[in-house]
């Protein structure tokens, strides 16, 4: 008899199979949810507009900063939504900059109607945090996001990293918060509110499906937002089956309102592996790129420098399935060697 570890392993497999032979390819995925981290890069500008040109599913993008990207300042936001993001906190924490510059944003016409707060504080610099102390971060947020808050806007809570010091960064955070308002208001006991929880992850499906049902259930959340996701550095068809398996997931969970997958760059640009990326390295489309997009498989490889012609394009759907029942179906042989 197997072991009791090989049996539960060998189980989930089955199901695994039994699961991808109930699902039919599709031609294409659209969705409303899908939206754009923009990381633009100057040599290569005109990949800029790739993101806007019809068709493209994407609906809003943020720049991890308070201002329109100039390439889009023409577009309204009904054309292609802009979320402002506070990134890091400033020196001094009565700096409203932020704050006014939002403000000037509403006062000359655009409907700005949600932001976000702090990237990864809970994460080093070195690695692309803006490491936030939670008190200070607090102190921020009462004077530069609570006023949009009580302007109507819907705020994002700070977005932290996918390690395991998120949660308790932010119930830090969140005490502090709680603290600061309740003595703006006479002692009296007030929470810190918001409206939806920005989350990254980095790593395969499961995981990022555990991660967004620990933060769900962790701060009773109902609107999550994953502003950063990707699975790094992996190989293409690992790759291609987390997008597919990741974005049908998040397409149907309710409690996922958007999401904007980090790979809005060229292949030979990127820090997440040359396969994550939604732009080979001539600029063109790769199959994740056009499925993010709602389109067909362009078939171009994520290292290709030219414009790929006559590539055998698999759909999303007909992808995902052929990576998951193959993936099950080496764990079933392998668990029954």
């Amino acid at each position: 008899m197997a072991p009791p570890s090989r049996i539960s392993w060998l189980s989930s497999a089955v199901s695994l199979l039994a699961t991808c032979a109930s699902i039919s390819p599709v031609a294409s995925t659209s969705s409303s949810k899908r939206g754009l981290c923009f990381t633009p890069n100057a040599t290569t500008s005109q990949d800029n507009y790739i993101w806007t040109r019809k068709p493209s599913d994407l609906t809003w993008y943020y720049n991890y900063g308070a201002s329109p990207s100039p390439v889009y300042g023409n577009l309204t936001q009904d054309d292609f939504e802009f979320v402002p993001m506070l990134w890091g906190a400033p020196e001094d924490s009565n700096d409203v900059i932020f704050l006014n510059t939002v403000k000037g944003l509403i006062n000359n016409g655009r409907n700005i109607t949600h932001v976000m707060a702090f990237n990864e504080p809970d994460g080093p610099t070195s690695w692309g945090g803006s490491d936030v102390d939670p008190t200070k971060a607090a102190e921020v947020w009462i004077t530069n996001i609570q006023p949009l808050k009580d302007m109507g806007l819907k705020v994002g809570l700070p977005a932290c990293t996918g390690g395991w010091g998120g949660i308790p960064w932010m119930n830090q955070f969140l005490g502090n918060c709680s603290k600061l308002i309740s003595a703006a208001t006479d002692g009296k006991t007030k929470n810190c509110t918001y409206d939806f929880i920005p989350l990254h992850w980095y790593g395969p499906f499961e995981a990022l499906a555990s991660h967004i049902g620990n933060w769900q259930n962790s701060f009773n959340a109902t609107k999550i937002w994953v502003t950063e996701y990707n699975f790094d550095n992996q190989d293409l068809p690992t790759t291609q089956a987390f997008y597919n398996m990741s974005s049908e997931y998040m397409d149907r969970l309710e409690v996922v309102e958007r999401y904007s997958i980090f790979a809005a760059f060229r292949s030979d640009a990127s820090n997440v592996g040359p396969n994550a990326t939604m732009l080979s390295a001539g600029g063109e489309l790769t199959d994740i790129g056009a499925w993010y997009l709602g389109r067909d498989a362009t078939g171009v490889a994520p290292t290709d420098t030219k414009k790929a012609s006559g590539s055998v394009s698999l759909t999303p759907g007909g992808w995902s399935t052929f990576a998951l029942m193959s993936a099950a179906a080496f764990a079933v042989a392998s668990l029954l060697l």
